[in-house]
Order: C-alpha cells, then sequence, then structure tokens
C-alpha cells in the first residue's frame, strides 16, 4: 500500500467530532479577533456562526455578542443578549451584563428601568463600582428632576411688576451687568413675591456674579 493510500485510510477514521471541536476553536479564534480589532460588524457575524452553524452557546458569548451589537450601534439588538447574560451562574458576569444594559436604557431615556438593571447588578457584585457610579449618579439626577418638577408646579404666576423687572434684568445681561441683573431681581422680589416665578434665573445670575468675584 502507497503512503499516500495509507494515509487516506487513516483520515478515514478520525472521528468526526474531532474535526467539528478543530473547526469551532477556529471559528471562536475568528470571533475572537474580529471582537479585539474593533471590527463590531464582523464581530457580530463570527459571533453568529458560533451559535447558528456550532450551536455553541455560552454566557460569555451572549455577553459578547451584547457588546458587539451595542458597539455597532444597534442598541436594541444588543439587550436580548444581555438578557441572556444576565442569567449567567458567574456573578460577575451577570453584573456587568446589568450595567451594560442599563447604559442602554438611560440613554434611551428609559431611567427607571435603567437604574433597576443598575441596582440588580450590584445585588449580584457589590464590587462593581462602574455599575454602583452608574446607580448613585442616576439615582441623584433623578431626586433633583423631581425636586425641579414640584418646583415648577408650585411656582407663583408673575405680575406684571414681575415680568416687566425680568424684561430689564434680562437687558442688563445682554450688557454682561449680571451684578445689576441680579440687584435688579433681588429689590424686586423683596417688593413682589411672584419673581419667585423667575428663581432658576436669579440662581443663575447669582453663580455668575461669584465667579465673577473670584
Amino acid at each position: 500500500m502507497s503512503w499516500s493510500k495509507l494515509i487516506w485510510v487513516v483520515f478515514l477514521f478520525i472521528p468526526s467530532s474531532w474535526t467539528r471541536v478543530t473547526r469551532l476553536n477556529n471559528a471562536i479564534e475568528v470571533a475572537e479577533t474580529s471582537y479585539a480589532e474593533a471590527n463590531y460588524e464582523k464581530s457580530i457575524a463570527d459571533h453568529l456562526i458560533l451559535v447558528n452553524d456550532f450551536q455553541h452557546n455560552s454566557s460569555e458569548l451572549n455577553f459578547d455578542l451584547g457588546l458587539s451589537h451595542q458597539y455597532a450601534k444597534k442598541v436594541d439588538e444588543a439587550l436580548p443578549w444581555y438578557d441572556q447574560a444576565t442569567q449567567s451562574p458567574n456573578k460577575m458576569l451577570a453584573s456587568f451584563a446589568f450595567n451594560q444594559s442599563g447604559v442602554i436604557q438611560g440613554d434611551k431615556k428609559e431611567y427607571e428601568v435603567a437604574l433597576s438593571k443598575f441596582q440588580s447588578a450590584l445585588i449580584q457584585d457589590p464590587t462593581n463600582e462602574q455599575a454602583r457610579y452608574n446607580y448613585e449618579l442616576l439615582a441623584r439626577w433623578l431626586k433633583r428632576d423631581e425636586e425641579r418638577k414640584n418646583q415648577d408646579q408650585n411656582k407663583p404666576e408673575p405680575s406684571e411688576f414681575a415680568k416687566r423687572k425680568k424684561a430689564e434684568a434680562d437687558r442688563l445681561v445682554e450688557q454682561f451687568r449680571f451684578n445689576d441683573a441680579l440687584k435688579v431681581m433681588q429689590d424686586a422680589m423683596a417688593q413682589d413675591s411672584t419673581v419667585a416665578a423667575y428663581q432658576d434665573f436669579m440662581t443663575t445670575l447669582q453663580e455668575v456674579v461669584e465667579i465673577d468675584e473670584k
């Protein structure tokens, strides 16, 4: 028997599972490379080959698909992959998935949902400092936003006198006479409580004056 025929016979007896493992490992390497090179569109395609052609599934793969979709600006497609990754027994990975999902929801102005995601991230892994920062920052912003809404609801309707004084202050601001504008508003406030309708304007003037005085 010639060597070529012998080699062919040997190949016939190699289990198909061996070649599948080799192809799977090669596909994993290709997917890792495209992600590392920030070629996110290709990374999506390469990772989906693992899912569809090899029925390969893992929390890490789901998370990588979430990241690839997110960085490719396909945020709606990223969310289901992150949702799957949050079920990982690896608490750190689940925490990262919740945090990334929260970032997307925050960008979509779904603030309460985002806050819940950040909270879940911290439950999974209390040491996730990025999730802690995101949670605290958003929680404070939502609290201030609620306070602003309450203030707006309680603002009085400005009188004609208050409107005239505001117009006078606006003209002074146009001349960069911020201190004079603030004094006009403060004097007007002492005479008419409805000037409080312009409290935000007065607060901004106060901040500008304090900066100028430094």
